[in-house]
């Protein structure tokens, strides 16, 4: 069976980094995804947000921890995972998670506010996006 996603979207927030009890690192984060659509009623654009739960784990997850924070730009190459557990009160529940085995920094945060320049600094096309992979098992 095939289960692999990938997805681009901006961090909500600073990722949160843990230890399992074997030391080793855990990062999650959230990031924001749009998807532009248009009306049938009016031929009008609009745009919808889905937000979507990640996890690392490793040396991926140390550089991740390390080098993200809220409003990085990423690519994220990884598996569905499916968590379940049962409440207190004996409740069911589950939650779906993307578990990135693969990450790559396509822009550094957004800016609050554009900035104004004398000069544009040139781009350097030619550099490839950092790429983040992990050659670890996730532990489960």
């Amino acid at each position: 069976m095939l289960n692999r996603v990938f997805l681009i979207g901006r961090l909500t927030r600073d990722p949160e980094i843990r230890f399992l009890p074997s030391g080793s690192q855990v990062t999650s984060f959230t990031i924001a995804v749009n998807r532009p659509y248009k009306t049938k009623d009016s031929d009008e654009w609009k745009e919808e947000t889905y937000f979507f739960d990640i996890e690392t784990f490793g040396m991926l997850a140390e550089r991740l921890g390390k080098q993200l924070s809220k409003g990085t730009q990423i690519l994220i190459e990884g598996q569905l995972r499916q968590d379940r557990w049962e409440t207190a009160s004996g409740e069911k529940r589950t939650k779906v998670k993307v578990v990135a085995d693969r990450v790559s920094i396509i822009a550094g945060k957004q800016a609050e506010k554009p900035v104004e320049r004398e000069e544009e600094p040139e781009l350097d096309i030619t550099t490839e996006p950092e790429d983040f992979s992990s050659d670890e098992d996730i532990p489960f």
